[in-house]
C-alpha cells in the first residue's frame, strides 16, 4: 500500500497485507518502506513467517528486497521483529536501542514468543541507537525517540518526508480498534513509566503517525495521542 510517494506498508495482518495463520489477527505488525535514491530502509519486519508476503508487497511496487539496506525497529515483540534474523542472514543492517538490541540478541521472554505459540530466534543487532540521536542513513536524517512503557524498548522514528513530520510509532498507542495502549501482558510492560512516555509523546509535532498496527494517521496524529493520554490518567492514577 503507498502512503506517499516512496513510502509504503508492506506488512500488516490487521490491514490484511500479510496473514499469519495462526492466530490470524494479531501475529504480525505494519512493515513500513521508505524508498531513497540509496536504497530502502524498513521499519519493523513482521514476525518471520511472512517475509515473503513482505517481500512480494515491495516486489509489487517495482522495488527489490535486494535494496532494504536498514531494518530499524520499534520494539523486541515477536510481531514487529521475529523476522529480524532473516534480514540479518541477508546482509541488512539492523538497528535498535539498547533495550530492544538486547531482548533480539537474547530472544528471551521481552520478546514475548509465548503470546504466539513460537519460538523468537535471537540474532544480534548491527547498530544500537540511543534515544535523542539523529541517524543519518541513505540521506535521510531519522530521529530516534525512546518511549517505554508497552515495552521498555518501546521507540518511535521520526523524519521529514515531502515536508511532512513523518512518526512510525510502533506500539506506543494502541489502534482505534482495540483501545488506547499497546498490549499490556509484556514481561516489561510498566504503567507508571508508560504514563510518562505518552505525556512526552503528546508534546511530539508529527503531520502523519505510521503506528505498529491498523489504520495510519494522516491527519492530526497528535490528538489521538492526546487521547490516549486522557484515558491513562483516567485509569491508570
Amino acid at each position: 500500500m503507498q502512503i506517499r510517494k516512496n513510502l509504503f506498508q508492506v506488512g500488516g495482518d490487521l490491514n490484511g497485507l500479510t496473514f499469519d495463520l495462526l492466530g490470524a489477527l494479531w501475529n504480525d505488525g505494519n512493515t513500513y518502506i521508505l524508498k531513497t535514491s540509496e536504497g530502502l530502509i524498513m521499519f519493523d519486519c513482521g514476525c518471520g513467517d511472512t517475509m515473503d508476503q513482505i517481500f512480494e508487497n515491495i516486489e509489487y511496487w517495482g522495488m527489490s528486497p535486494k535494496d532494504i539496506k536498514y531494518c530499524l525497529f520499534t520494539h523486541a515483540h515477536l510481531d514487529h521483529a521475529g523476522g529480524a534474523h532473516i534480514l540479518k542472514d541477508r546482509g541488512i543492517k539492523l538497528i535498535a536501542i539498547e533495550e530492544t538490541a538486547d531482548a533480539i540478541s537474547k530472544g528471551d521472554e521481552r520478546c514475548c514468543g509465548y503470546l504466539y505459540h513460537k519460538e523468537f530466534q535471537a540474532c544480534e543487532i548491527d547498530q544500537v541507537a540511543k534515544d535523542g540521536e539523529e541517524l543519518d542513513l541513505l540521506g535521510v536524517k531519522i530521529k530516534v525517540m525512546h518511549f517505554p512503557g508497552h515495552s521498555m524498548g518501546c521507540t518511535a522514528f521520526g523524519f521529514n518526508h515531502e515536508q511532512k513530520n513523518i512518526v512510525v510509532s510502533g506500539d506506543i498507542i494502541g489502534t482505534l480498534l482495540a483501545g488506547d495502549f499497546g498490549w499490556d501482558g509484556s514481561i516489561d510492560f510498566n504503567k507508571p513509566i508508560y504514563i510518562d512516555s505518552l505525556k512526552r509523546f503528546a508534546k511530539v509535532e508529527m503531520d502523519m503517525m505510521l503506528p505498529g498496527h491498523g489504520l495510519i494517521y494522516f491527519h492530526k496524529p497528535k490528538n489521538r495521542v492526546e487521547e490516549s493520554l486522557n484515558s491513562a490518567l483516567i485509569e491508570w492514577r
